[in-house]
C-alpha cells in the first residue's frame, strides 16, 4: 500500500550519525530559521543534539517559545507527543536528535527548510519540512518519516507539526457547526489540559467541524492584534490537540498545537525504506489582526493552491432547486434558454440524470453508481444535451458522486465486495448510500474511468460538480488484510487524491466544484484539484452571510460557490447581493419568475460581471459583523492597485439610526473615488445620497458612507472607481 503524501518525497542526503556526536563533543549549537516578509519560525540545536523550537511569531526571531520541536513518546516527554512508534523489535520509545539541515529556494519568494532527525539507537529518520512563502506570510509545515529497521514499524501518532505557541495567545477560535450551519466560529480560553478538535468521518470528514483554527490573545480583532491561523491540507480525518501544560522540571509553561491526520483507528505499519509523508499544515501569523491574516491566506490560495486561481469563474444556472429529480430533455432545454437570456455563462445539470435502463434515478435510493444516462430522461445522451447548451453559447456542467453507490444499482449487484462494510454486520446507511472501497485498486480504477469515460464520450462537458454525501459508517475494507484494516482512513483519501490528480492531468481544462453535502470537504488538500467548493446546502441568504464569513477566514471569495435560490423567501435583490460576495450562481426556475423578476435577474447578472474581478481577485475587508452588532453586515473588496472597490452592506434588522456610516478600509487615502450604487431594481427612486460623488479614500475610510439600506433584509452594493 502506498504511503501518504501531498508533495513528492524529497530524497535527502543523510550525513553520518558521527556528525551528531561531534556536535555534542564540541558543545556547539546551531540556529535554524525560516522567514517570510513579516514572520519567522526558528529552531535551535542544543548541546545534547536535541532540536528545540525557539521562536514563532514576528520577525526578527527571538526566543519567545522554547521547547522540543517534534516531541516523541516513550523516553521522558510527559505531554501530548507528535510521534509515537513501536519499533521492529518492540521498543515503544523514540528519541530524536539532530543530524543535518539544508535550505533551498525552489521558486522566487519561497524557501524550503528541511531538518533531518534520527533516533539515537535505531535507523529511524524524521525530516521536519517548512516551506515559507515570503509575500503571503504563510508557512507550510509537514513531516517525512522513514526507517531502515529489520521489519515493519508501527506508527501510532504522526503529526504534521507540533509548534509551540507564544503563551499569551491562549484564546482558541474553532470553526464548527452541523449540516446547514457550517463554519460558525466558537471561541474559548485554553486552560491547562488538552483540548482536541477532530473528525472521524473519513469521506465527508468536515461535516461537523472544519480543519482550521485561530489563536490569539483574547478575542481576535479584524485589523489589530496578534493572531495565528492554521488549516490542514487534508480531506480526511484530522486532529488538532492543544496542550496547555504547567511548568515542569522538563518544560517551561507552554501551549503546543499538535496538528495533523487523526491517528484514531489509523495505526500504520510502515515498511522499511518507504516514506510516510504527512499533509502540510498551512500556518500564518499576523501582527495586525485577523483581516490581514485572511487576506494573506486568500492570496496564497489563489496563487498556490486553487486550480486556475487567477482565472475568473463563470456564472452558472443549476437545475436542482428548479427541478429536483423531475426533469427531461425538454424541461432542461427551456432552462438553457432562460439561462442564456439572463446573461449566464454555464448550465449545471445536477443529480438525477443517470442510472441506465435498469435502475433509472428517480430518487436518492436508486441508481447511484451507474453512470449511464437514464433513457427516460436523456434519450440522446449527455453529449447531445451538452451540444445544445453550447449552441446557445453556454458551457455545460454535470453532477457526479463517484465515491458512492446505492444497493439498488448494477455496480453493487456485480461487485458487492466493492463497498466498505463490516463483515457479519448489517449495512449501515447514510442518505441511502454505501461508500465504495477506494483502497481496492480495482475500485480506484473504476472511479477514475467513470469520470474519464463520461468526459471522453461527452467532450462538450467542461465542468463537474463532485459530490460526496455520506461519511464512512462501517470502516471495514474487503480489500485490505487483517493487519492493514487500520490503513483505511488514510488510504481512502490517498486513493481519492490519486484519482483527482489523474483527472486533472488528463483533463486540464475541466473545471470542478467539490461538494460534500455542503461543507463536508473544505480544505486546501482537495482544493489542489478543484476550482471551488460548495459551502453549505443551506442557501438562505441570512444563514449564508454567517457561513460565508466563517469560511472567508481562510478561503478566498473565488473559491466559494454562492447561489441565488428561493430559500427563506427573501427579496430577490437581497439574495443576489449576498451571493455576489463569492462565485455567483443561480439555482431556480427562471421561467416561473414574473417579468419584473426576470428583468432584475438579467440586470443583477450584468452588474456582477462588472465587479466580478474585484470580488474574485481583490482583497477582502470584513467591515462589520452582524453577529456582533445585531444590525448589519458590511464587507468590501479592493483591487490590488486600489483603483476599484465594491462595498456590500446587508441590513439584518431595522436600523436604529439610519445615519450611521460604514467606514471602508484598504483604499488609497490619496486617491479620489467615484461612488455608484449598482443592482438597483428597475423603477426605484434615487436611493443613494452620494450617488456619482467623488470622495477621497481618506474621507471614505475615516468618515465612511451612509448606506441606503435601512430596513430588515435590505441591502446595497456600491462600486468605487478611482479617478
Amino acid at each position: 500500500m502506498k504511503t501518504p503524501g501531498l508533495s513528492p518525497y524529497v530524497k535527502l542526503l543523510l550525513l553520518p550519525v558521527l556528525i551528531l556526536s561531534a556536535i555534542a563533543a564540541r558543545g556547539a549549537t546551531a540556529d535554524i530559521e525560516a522567514d517570510t516578509d513579516h514572520a519567522a519560525i526558528a529552531w535551535r540545536v542544543e548541546q545534547d543534539g536535541k532540536l528545540n523550537q525557539r521562536h514563532l511569531g514576528a520577525r526578527p526571531a527571538t526566543s519567545n517559545a522554547c521547547g522540543v520541536a517534534y516531541p516523541a513518546f516513550g523516553n521522558g516527554f510527559p505531554d501530548t507527543p507528535a510521534l509515537r512508534v513501536t519499533h521492529a523489535d518492540g521498543n515503544t520509545s523514540t528519541e530524536l536528535a539532530y543530524v543535518s539541515h539544508k535550505v533551498t529556494h525552489p521558486a522566487e519568494g519561497i524557501t524550503l527548510t528541511q531538518i533531518e532527525l534520527k533516533d539515537r539507537s535505531y535507523p529511524f529518520f524524521v525530516t521536519l519540512c517548512c516551506r515559507a512563502h515570503a509575500k503571503a506570510d504563510i508557512f507550510e509545515l509537514w513531516t517525512e518519516i522513514r526507517h531502515e529497521e529489520s521489519g515493519p514499524v508501527m506508527l501510532w501518532d504522526f503529526a504534521s507539526t507540533a509548534p509551540i505557541i507564544p503563551d499569551h495567545m491562549d484564546t482558541l477560535t474553532q470553526f464548527c457547526g452541523p449540516y446547514s450551519a457550517e463554519a460558525v466560529p466558537m471561541r474559548e480560553k485554553l486552560t491547562p489540559g488538552v483540548k482536541i478538535i477532530e473528525s472521524k468521518l473519513c469521506s465527508r470528514a468536515h461535516m461537523d467541524t472544519s480543519p482550521m483554527f485561530l489563536l490569539s490573545h483574547e478575542k481576535p480583532q479584524e485589523e489589530s492584534g496578534e493572531v495565528i491561523g492554521a488549516t490542514l491540507a487534508w480531506s480526511g480525518n484530522f486532529q488538532f490537540a492543544f496542550n496547555r501544560a504547567h511548568k515542569t522540571e522538563i518544560e517551561s509553561q507552554f501551549l503546543r498545537a499538535v496538528c495533523g491526520m487523526n491517528p484514531y483507528a489509523s495505526q500504520y505499519r510502515l515498511a522499511p525504506m518507504t516514506p510516510f509523508i504527512t499533509p502540510p499544515l498551512m500556518l500564518g501569523y499576523s501582527a495586525t489582526g485577523m483581516g490581514n491574516l485572511s487576506r494573506n491566506f486568500h492570496r496564497f490560495a489563489r496563487q498556490n493552491i486553487l486550480r486556475d486561481g487567477t482565472r475568473p469563474r463563470a456564472i452558472l444556472l443549476n437545475n436542482w432547486e428548479a427541478t429536483g429529480f423531475d426533469f427531461d430533455e425538454k424541461k432542461l432545454l427551456g432552462l438553457f434558454d432562460s439561462a442564456k437570456d439572463s446573461g449566464m455563462e454555464m448550465f449545471l445539470l445536477d443529480d438525477g440524470w443517470f442510472g441506465g435502463s435498469k435502475y433509472p434515478r428517480k430518487d436518492a435510493s436508486v441508481g447511484l453508481g451507474d453512470w449511464q444516462p437514464a433513457p427516460n430522461k436523456l434519450p440522446h445522451g449527455v453529449e447531445a444535451l451538452a451540444q445544445e447548451a453550447v449552441k446557445r453559447g453556454l458551457r455545460f456542467g454535470i453532477w457526479l458522486e463517484p465515491e458512492m453507490a446505492n444497493l439498488s444499482s448494477e455496480v453493487f449487484e456485480k461487485h458487492p465486495d466493492w463497498v466498505l462494510r463490516q463483515p457479519t454486520r448489517p449495512f449501515q446507511f447514510y442518505r441511502n448510500n454505501v461508500v465504495l472501497d477506494l483502497c481496492n485498486p480495482a475500485v480506484e480504477e473504476y472511479v477514475f474511468k467513470c469520470v474519464d469515460d463520461l468526459l471522453a464520450g461527452a467532450p462538450d462537458v467542461s465542468y463537474i460538480k463532485w459530490d460526496c454525501n455520506s461519511m464512512v459508517r462501517q470502516p471495514g475494507s474487503p480489500s485490505l488484510g487483517a493487519q492493514e484494516q487500520s490503513h483505511l482512513f488514510i488510504g481512502y483519501n490517498l486513493a481519492l487524491y490519486r484519482i483527482l490528480d489523474r483527472i486533472a492531468k488528463k483533463h486540464p481544462k475541466i473545471e470542478m466544484m467539490v461538494c460534500a453535502g455542503g461543507g463536508g470537504r473544505t480544505d486546501f488538500g482537495s482544493l489542489r484539484y478543484f476550482h471551488e467548493f460548495w459551502p453549505s446546502d443551506n442557501t438562505n441568504p441570512l444563514a449564508r452571510i454567517r457561513i460565508q464569513r466563517g469560511y472567508s477566514t481562510f478561503f478566498p471569495a473565488i473559491s466559494q460557490s454562492c447561489h441565488v435560490t428561493h430559500s427563506g423567501g427573501h427579496p430577490l435583490k437581497f439574495t443576489f447581493d449576498v451571493a455576489m460576495s463569492g462565485r455567483l450562481g443561480v439555482d431556480m426556475d427562471l421561467q416561473k419568475l414574473s417579468p419584473a423578476d426576470k428583468a432584475f435577474c438579467a440586470s443583477a447578472i450584468a452588474a456582477y460581471k462588472g465587479i466580478r474581478e474585484v470580488v474574485q481577485f481583490g482583497d477582502q475587508y470584513r467591515l462589520e459583523n452582524a453577529d456582533e452588532n445585531g444590525v448589519r453586515e458590511a464587507i468590501a473588496y479592493v483591487s490590488e492597485n486600489k483603483s476599484k472597490a465594491a462595498l456590500m452592506v446587508y441590513q439584518i434588522t431595522d436600523a436604529k439610526d439610519a445615519t450611521v456610516p460604514v467606514k471602508l478600509n484598504g483604499l488609497d487615502p490619496a486617491k479620489s473615488y467615484r461612488l455608484k450604487e449598482i443592482n438597483v431594481p428597475a423603477g426605484a427612486t434615487a436611493r443613494f445620497a452620494e450617488e456619482s460623488k467623488v470622495v477621497s479614500g481618506k474621507v471614505l475610510m475615516e468618515a465612511g458612507i451612509t448606506p441606503p439600506c435601512r430596513t430588515a433584509v435590505s441591502s446595497t452594493v456600491i462600486t468605487l472607481t478611482a479617478e
